[in-house]
């Protein structure tokens, strides 16, 4: 069974059991937080059953907060003698997929 979920802007293929990063959400640590699924797909033993369900939720744990790697931003115009240089780090979230509620 899997679900596509969108959050920050973003979609991501999920999982139960997954653990994923996500950008920063609200939720304190040890918190549950719930998804609307976009697209689900689960194999039953009568047979496959894929598409959009509007009643489709994704439970998840958030594990913990903390921030990506450093990403080096440079910038230069040739024969102008500018450079500039700046760093990010982007603030990010940890969940643990629970489970996926088809119903």
């Amino acid at each position: 069974m899997y679900a596509i979920i969108e959050t920050g802007g973003k979609q991501y293929w999920v999982i139960p059991g997954e653990i994923l990063q996500v950008e920063r959400l609200t939720a304190k640590a040890g918190e549950e937080v719930t998804f609307k699924a976009l697209w689900t797909a689960s194999q039953e033993e009568k047979g496959a059953t894929t598409g959009k369900s509007p009643s489709a939720k994704v439970t998840a744990k958030v594990v913990r907060h903390l921030r990506g790697d450093k990403i080096i931003v440079f910038r230069k115009r040739p024969k102008k003698a500018y450079e500039k240089s700046s760093g990010h780090r982007q603030e990010l979230t940890e969940l643990q997929v629970k489970e996926i509620q088809l119903s």
